[in-house]
């Protein structure tokens, strides 16, 4: 008999797309074929774990959008209130889903870029529309307040992580932020450098 996989394993490539879930399609569920694990490095695994977690997440903002449902015997039900921590991040990645496509925008203007601690940075305030200026400097705090609730909630969900790999957990998002990223946005390379994502060759 085959051993059971770890569904947090499964290799990252079987989801070329699956960081756009992360922030561009958070109320849906992600999915990829399944397949044979074999020997990863220290990252892939780290990477595996994070996705499975995330992935958990986002069955919560299911959870929090429905304050009833109907169970079997048809009858309209209450669900159940869901504990802070968990209540948190469901609100935070349904603000994030909410607030993509204007982050989007202001991403294709070159005002915003993916930094290397999976956030957001306002890169260039001033030329910003004036009549969007404070509404574009609250959509970045916004969306750096969301990301670091998933990410820490990341943490403190996954059994084999602890507050220590944080800091990995956000160069982590960060590196499959700029994997995610289309061409002619703005990414900061690991080397702190900010340059426009190029298409792939």
């Amino acid at each position: 008999m085959l051993p059971r996989l770890n569904p947090h394993y499964f290799h990252l490539r079987q989801f070329p797309n699956t960081i756009a879930c992360f922030f561009l399609s958070l109320l849906t569920a992600c999915g990829g074929p399944l397949v044979g694990v074999t020997v990863v490095d220290e990252r892939t695994a780290l990477e595996n774990q994070v996705l499975g977690t995330y992935q958990e997440l986002n069955q919560e903002v299911m959870l929090v959008a429905s304050v009833r449902y109907i169970d079997p015997k048809g009858k309209l039900q209450q669900s159940a209130a869901l504990p802070p921590g968990k209540k948190d991040v469901a609100r935070a990645l349904q603000r994030i889903s909410f607030n993509k496509d204007d982050l989007n925008r202001f991403k294709a203007m070159g005002l915003v870029g993916e930094n290397t601690d999976g956030g957001v940075t306002l890169l260039s305030p001033e030329k910003a529309p004036p009549d969007e200026k404070a509404f574009l400097e609250n959509l970045v705090k916004e969306e750096n307040e969301d990301r670091l609730i998933v990410m820490h909630r990341v943490v403190e969900t996954n059994e084999t992580l602890t507050a220590q790999d944080l800091p990995r957990v956000h160069k982590m998002f960060a590196s499959l932020n700029r994997d995610k990223a289309v061409t002619g946005e703005w990414i900061q390379q690991e080397t702190g450098e900010w340059v426009q994502k190029v298409a792939p060759k």
